[in-house]
């Protein structure tokens, strides 16, 4: 058995150069016993109903257990690969590759959110807390539920998805359930989305119509779809026009018929 000594500067003696700091390291670590790789994320978001994953890294396990503790209750989830909760939404996968241990919970409501510990079975336990936020996303129409819009105005649209860990991969447009066609004959359609914290979808139809009229769907990829209902206000320029004309030869008709029983009279 090689003997290595190691100095304050960190370099081993009494083994080649090739492994010298290799072997220091590897004796250092195994006296140092069972510890928490302490980059992974501990602050974990989920999506209602979407597997949640916590990922624990151990190191210098040995033979000692991983636990996982549910924090609200002190409720024993998971020791080792054995889950000792009869709610089977919860299990625990290992990767001795990795020496990760993963707790993983299947179809995750609001109410799971909570802190949840994985904890090393040395003599005291040693655990590393970790916070876990359900979350549900949000959409939102600006202005709904009803919307009215003047005749040759354009129709904006906005559709908002909040509460969201990542953006929609993707948002659809319907118009009367079907899906809005941004290249039809009609023309003047289009959509704009904004990814980030906040997703922002803009629906644009330029110069509205009385057939632009009805219930609008902004459906989000991970998120609950919302409706929108269109009102297309006022008559068209042309017929308002010649209303205007018709009231205005009304008007003179009026005027002169009055004027003609007023001269009779006096």
């Amino acid at each position: 058995m090689r003997s290595v000594s190691v100095c304050g500067n960190g370099e081993g003696y009494g083994a080649s150069d090739g492994d010298a700091g290799g072997a220091a390291e590897t004796e250092i670590s195994s006296l140092r016993g069972p510890y928490f790789d302490r980059s992974v994320t501990r602050n974990v978001t989920a999506l209602v109903g979407r597997s949640a994953y916590l990922y624990c890294g151990v190191r210098n396990l040995g033979d000692r257990p991983v636990s996982w503790i549910r924090h609200r209750d002190l409720h024993l989830l998971t020791v080792g690969s054995y889950t000792y909760t009869s709610d089977q939404r919860f299990s625990t996968t290992h990767s001795p590759r990795t020496e990760q241990w993963t707790l993983q919970i299947r179809f995750p409501q609001i109410r799971d959110s909570g802190i949840y510990e994985c904890q090393i079975g040395t003599n005291p336990p040693i655990g590393l807390p970790m916070m876990l936020t359900v979350v549900e996303p949000v959409t939102k129409i600006i202005g709904g539920p009803d919307l009215h819009i003047n005749y040759g105005s354009t129709i904006n649209l906005t559709c908002m998805v909040i509460h969201s860990p990542v953006p929609p991969p993707s948002i659809i447009w319907t118009h009367n359930d079907k899906e809005v066609n941004y290249d039809s004959p009609r023309g003047g359609v289009s959509v704009i989305t904004e990814k980030g914290d906040v997703t922002t979808s803009y629906l644009l139809i330029q110069k509205a119509r009385y057939t632009d009229s009805g219930s609008y769907k902004c459906i989000p990829s991970n998120a609950n779809p919302l409706s929108v209902s269109v009102h297309i206000m006022n008559e068209k320029p042309e017929a308002m026009q010649r209303g205007n004309q018709l009231r205005i030869q009304s008007y003179t008709g009026l005027f002169v018929m009055t004027s003609i029983i007023i001269s009779f009279f006096y």
